[in-house]
């Protein structure tokens, strides 16, 4: 059984997708991990909102280091 409500986990799963079309293809594995990380953070301390968890993952892939 998941630690988070189905519509919780929805709403990061949206803003986990939207965030990371800001990155090539998407993003790799490992980014769209921290973005994930960053999220299920939030979430722990008690963050639920779709406008919360879309300012957490906007500013965590503003935040990812620069790949050439």
């Amino acid at each position: 059984m998941s630690e988070f409500k189905p519509s919780i986990l929805s709403k990061m799963d949206v803003t986990l997708e939207e965030a990371c079309q800001a990155l090539p293809g998407g993003g790799n594995h490992t980014q769209r991990k921290i973005v994930a990380e960053c999220l299920l953070t939030a979430a722990r301390q008690g963050r639920s909102t779709l406008g919360e968890f879309s300012i957490i993952a906007r500013k965590a892939v503003a935040e990812l280091p620069r790949t050439e």
